[in-house]
């Protein structure tokens, strides 16, 4: 059987897996606050953070606010602090067992923690499960970089990865709207349960469509086979060897893609994690409410993550060299961010909060795109994975002490600190891309 265009196909299939990383890992914010009948104030539905204890209504309103916003920002950090070590981790063993055993092997990790935790009875085994949840859900990104290193001619490479970013994007869109409902419909346990096992569910389609990779799979035409092999960068013997940890960190050009990680990836995750109880916090709404306009900034970020693939394709296409075509798109990005933020620091509504927010993610995923290609535009085969977990670990490193400060700049309800904070960040990933990647870079047509 030969089926025609599955590279696409295999993208396909890790788009879906990255959809369901993304609820999985959501649930935690959406579920931690109890919901209250707002005229009331009468609980609707536990949260997690009261149904362990860690809350109580004996708490003044206030202190019940700071004391969860500290915990889950402690919860996150615990989740971050695994999920870096895994991107360190994983790109080595995505590197060494490939892109079809690494994926089977993260999904079943982090799945099989989201089930079990329908069954926590504590913080203590709430942060453990987190933590095996970050050891697997890392897996995917340096190991979606690698994946279409292997499918994708170079020139298609970034609008490969801006699918994969837009398919997170797509996961942010679902996931105001479908966990909330669970949640809702049928508590927090259950949630976590059956998006823990959908995510298992997943593992068997892949095992079966993921043969092989290109150069042998049973299933590619030879035309498609002769596109992805033509395409691909000229390998030599010293490109294709495995650089230790050293030497990658020698390169000066590893330190475009490790420092920009670490100033950029801090603003995803500061609405990945908090937004909710911004809005629940700032605009005063409840769930259902969060629900009708928490899905709105993530479209912004699906449409940037697939136009800035997109463009810096169309620059290369057009013989602008590869590198320089990655530092016009990621600079286009971080302007558009600039405005996003100030907007949304100054919102009077939700519903115009939302709609800043969007250019905030849009900037983010056109950057970001390009941003996670560059490791496949420095190496070949078995240093991708590597060089892109490591700057996925820088990135954790950024967010890590982002969310750390999140509780103490949003104290008494005053966010505009937190909006600063993610402004400052854009100058300074903008200066990093260009200060490390090289100026002169080999043009691909």
């Amino acid at each position: 059987m030969k089926v025609n265009g599955l590279r696409w196909i295999i993208l396909s299939m890790i788009l879906l897996v990255t959809i369901i990383n993304i609820l999985d890992r959501g649930t935690l914010n959406y579920m931690w606050q109890d919901e209250r009948d707002k005229a009331t104030g009468v609980v609707i539905r536990h949260g997690i953070a009261s149904e362990l204890g860690i809350v109580n209504d004996a708490m003044t309103p206030e202190v019940r606010q700071a004391k969860g916003k500290q915990v889950l920002s402690w919860v996150n950090i615990y989740f971050m602090l695994a999920y870096g070590l895994s991107q360190i981790v994983s790109g080595k063993v995505y590197d060494k067992i490939g892109t079809r055993k690494g994926f089977i092997f993260s999904a079943l990790i982090w799945g099989g923690a989201v089930t079990l935790t329908s069954f926590v009875t504590g913080l203590y085994s709430l942060v453990t499960l987190g933590i095996i949840i970050g050891l697997g859900e890392a897996g995917p990104w340096p190991g979606t970089t690698k994946s279409n290193a292997e499918w994708f001619p170079i020139k298609e490479r970034a609008m490969a990865q801006g699918l994969f970013g837009a398919s997170a994007s797509v996961g942010n869109i679902l996931l105001p709207i479908i966990i909330p409902f669970l949640f809702l419909s049928a508590g927090w346990r259950i949630t976590y349960f059956v998006m823990g096992f959908i995510c298992v569910l997943w593992v068997f389609p892949w095992n079966i469509i993921n043969k092989k990779s290109p150069t042998s799979h049973p299933w590619i035409t030879p035309e498609e086979r002769d596109y992805i092999l033509n395409g691909q960068i000229v390998k030599t013997k010293q490109v294709d060897e495995i650089w230790s940890m050293k030497r990658l960190l020698g390169d000066k050009r590893s330190y475009s893609v490790i420092a920009t990680r670490f100033f950029l990836d801090p603003i995803w995750w500061m609405f990945m994690t908090w937004l909710p109880i911004y809005l629940q916090e700032v605009y005063h709404l409840n769930l259902k409410s969060v629900s009708s306009v928490a899905w709105i900034p993530f479209v912004g970020a699906a449409i940037g993550g697939i136009s800035g693939g997109w463009i810096s394709g169309k620059l290369i296409s057009k013989g602008i060299p590869a590198i320089k075509a990655r530092k016009i798109s990621i600079s286009i990005g971080g302007l558009v961010i600039i405005p996003g933020m100030i907007g949304a620091a100054f919102a009077p509504t939700a519903l115009f909060a939302s709609l800043m927010l969007m250019f905030i993610l849009f900037g983010f995923q056109f950057a970001i795109t390009n941003i996670q290609t560059l490791p496949s535009d420095f190496h070949s085969g078995k240093n991708v994975g590597s060089l892109a977990g490591i700057g996925g670990a820088a990135a954790v490193l950024g967010i890590v002490i982002s969310t750390y400060l999140v509780p103490a700049l949003t104290k008494g309800g005053n966010w505009l600190p937190f909006f600063a904070m993610g402004l400052s960040l854009v100058p300074l990933a903008i200066i990093s891309v260009f200060v490390f990647t090289p100026k002169q870079e080999v043009s691909y047509k």
